[in-house]
């Protein structure tokens, strides 16, 4: 079980050398367990003029009490999740702000093999297994839980640890269900992420910044297409815009206080200048280069549950094999990878003007309120609808805002 860890745990897994995870191990292990390969997203999540339109999630089943609900147990359930993947940082951050660290638990997953072709996996455990579960990749929990599964096996994916199933790996939803369906395991003074009164609104604008922000990267970096990139380019930049303008007098995207919405940003925009650009070509600005932007990640990576959850290190240094011998190496390799980068991302606190209570960053429950008051259904996610119309991205009506983004409706309403 992968625990949070601090800045020199960071450094001491790094020095880590785990044994070498050959091909020809990973499919002697994928015949153990009858693991399919892992399916491409070139083959399988590009239409026809070459835009990328991700697969729905899968497991969508959520928790509370009553039928067709996996039950708030203490302890059943673990997280398992990828350093470079965004989405899967979400639920871990949320979780350490709730302080649930002790009633979902967590593990990181690497690749398997030398080309990852059966996906993720094992890879710094003794013998390449999960040493709970016995597992060697995470897509056999899926196989448990759905029998003949022949999608992606995804991070990150909530897996029930005593019954060995994959149950959920809704990551639009998955912040939500920690912060409300699990309100009765946190701590009574833990906060609120979600305020119930503004749930409509907060789900709105993560919907907004899902198509332009968070799958912004996503669609720029598997199209074949000059046109529908131009076309995603313009949309994260136009974003980009707008929340510059909004966070110049915000302290946070909805004001005084960090909400859900914050996670979701913060884990998208944390690895563009070191990791993403990488995959998207020439850029129009750095993430660096908006002030309030810049300022405000800075601000959530010195608060330890954000910063304990991202690899700043691992993002510049990459995930693969170091070139640095060749004569042109990338930018990464010669010079990202040395950066103070601990150093570059220190807040310097002057965003604290910007907010009525600079000493308190979370909103609280109200008094008197019970966890069974906080409860209501969580809302569906379009992007996990069966059309794939309705998760094409270039469909006008997906990511609509009824508000301007660069104003947030819930000024001083908090």
């Amino acid at each position: 079980m992968a625990d949070t860890c601090s800045i020199a745990a960071h450094a001491a897994e790094r020095n880590r050398k785990p044994a070498p995870y050959t091909d020809q191990e990973a499919e002697e292990n994928a015949a153990r367990v009858g693991a399919r390969k892992r399916p491409k997203v070139f083959y399988n999540e590009l239409d026809a003029d070459g835009g990328f339109i991700r697969q729905a999630n899968t497991l969508l089943q959520s928790f509370g009490e009553g039928e067709g609900k996996w039950p708030v147990e203490a302890g059943r359930y673990r997280i398992y999740w990828a350093k470079g993947c965004n989405w899967s940082n979400r639920p871990v951050i949320a979780r350490n702000i709730l302080g649930l660290q002790g009633i979902v638990t967590d593990e990181l997953l690497e690749g398997t093999g030398e080309t990852n072709q059966y996906g993720w996996g094992f890879r710094n455990s003794p013998g390449h297994r999960d040493p709970d579960t016995g597992a060697y990749f995470l897509s056999e929990f899926y196989e448990n839980t759905l029998p003949g599964f022949s999608g992606r096996a995804t991070t990150p994916t909530v897996v029930d640890i005593i019954d060995k199933k994959a149950v959920n790996n809704d990551y639009h939803r998955l912040t939500n269900y920690l912060e409300v369906q699990f309100r009765s395991l946190q701590p009574a003074d833990a906060p609120d992420l979600y305020p119930r009164k503004f749930r409509g609104q907060i789900d709105e604008f993560n919907d907004w910044l899902f198509t332009h922000v968070n799958n912004g990267h996503y669609r720029m970096a598997f199209t074949r297409n000059p046109d529908i990139y131009q076309e995603a380019f313009d949309d994260f930049y136009a974003a980009l815009d707008a929340l510059e303008k909004r966070l110049g007098s915000n302290r946070f995207l909805f004001g005084d206080y960090i909400l859900d919405s914050d996670i979701r940003l913060f884990v998208s925009l944390n690895r563009w200048d070191l990791s993403y650009f990488r995959n998207i070509g020439p850029v129009r600005r750095r993430i660096a280069d908006y002030p309030n932007i810049w300022g405000y990640l800075r601000e959530l990576y010195a608060i330890p549950a954000f910063r304990d959850a991202t690899y700043l290190e691992d993002f510049a240094r990459g995930f693969s094999a170091d070139n640095t011998d060749v004569d042109f190496a990338d930018w990464n390799s010669r010079i990202g990878a040395k950066l103070d980068l601990q150093k570059i991302w220190a807040d310097d606190g002057h965003r604290k003007a910007l907010s009525g209570h600079p000493d308190e960053v979370y909103l609280r429950h109200p008094a008197g309120e019970s966890a069974e008051d906080y409860q209501s259904e969580i809302s569906f996610c379009p992007w996990n609808s069966d059309r794939v119309e309705d998760r094409d991205p270039r469909n006008p009506k997906n990511g609509l805002l009824s508000t301007d983004p660069s104003v947030n409706p819930l000024k001083g309403l908090l």
